[in-house]
C-alpha cells in the first residue's frame, strides 16, 4: 500500500474545510496509508519587505526540510508548477508506484509560497492552476484528486 504524506504550511481553521479533509482522508485510508504534517506558518508584516519575505520563506522552507521523509518522492505545489489532467496525474502516481516509490510527499508552503531550497528538493511541481487559491481549499483540491488518482489507478467508478 503506498504511503501519503502530505506536509502543509499553517493549520485547517473552518469547520467546512476540516470536515472535507477528513471525508477525503476516510475514502482514501481504503487506498493508501495517509499522514498530516503541519508546520507552523511564520507571522508576516502588514507590508513586508523582500528581505522580510525571503526570511519567511526561508524559516518555513527549514522546517519543511526537516519534516519530508528521507526516503519519500517530492511533490510541491507551485503556481509555476506543471498542470496535468486528472488521468495524467494518475499515470504519473501509478508510474511512481511501479519503480518503486512507496512514499510520497506532497508539500503545500505557506501564503508566500516555497523556498527554492524545498522546491529543490521537489522531484516534481505541479500546479493546479494560474489562478491563486486560498491556502485551505488547496489541501482539499490536493486530496480530492490524490483520491481521484488512485481511484482510477484501481479501476473504481469514482472519475467521471
Amino acid at each position: 500500500m503506498i504511503a501519503l504524506v502530505f506536509l502543509v504550511v499553517g493549520k485547517l481553521k473552518e469547520t467546512h474545510w476540516i470536515e472535507a479533509v477528513a471525508e477525503y482522508e476516510k475514502r482514501l485510508s481504503k487506498l493508501a496509508k495517509t499522514e498530516w504534517i503541519e508546520i507552523e506558518d511564520q507571522r508576516i508584516p502588514e507590508n513586508p519587505s523582500e528581505k522580510e519575505k525571503l526570511t519567511v520563506l526561508e524559516t518555513e522552507g527549514k522546517k519543511i526540510l526537516t519534516r519530508i521523509p528521507k526516503d519519500a518522492h517530492v511533490i510541491t505545489l507551485e503556481i509555476a508548477g506543471k498542470p496535468m489532467s486528472s488521468p495524467e496525474f494518475a499515470d504519473y502516481l501509478a508510474e511512481l508506484a511501479t519503480y518503486g516509490a512507496s512514499k510520497i510527499c506532497f508539500v503545500i508552503g505557506g501564503s508566500l509560497g516555497l523556498s527554492s531550497a524545498v522546491k529543490a528538493r521537489s522531484q516534481k511541481a505541479l500546479s493546479f492552476s494560474p489562478m491563486t487559491f486560498p491556502h485551505q481549499l488547496a489541501r482539499v483540491m490536493l486530496i480530492e484528486q490524490v483520491y481521484r488518482a488512485l481511484t482510477l489507478m484501481a479501476n473504481l467508478p469514482y472519475h467521471k
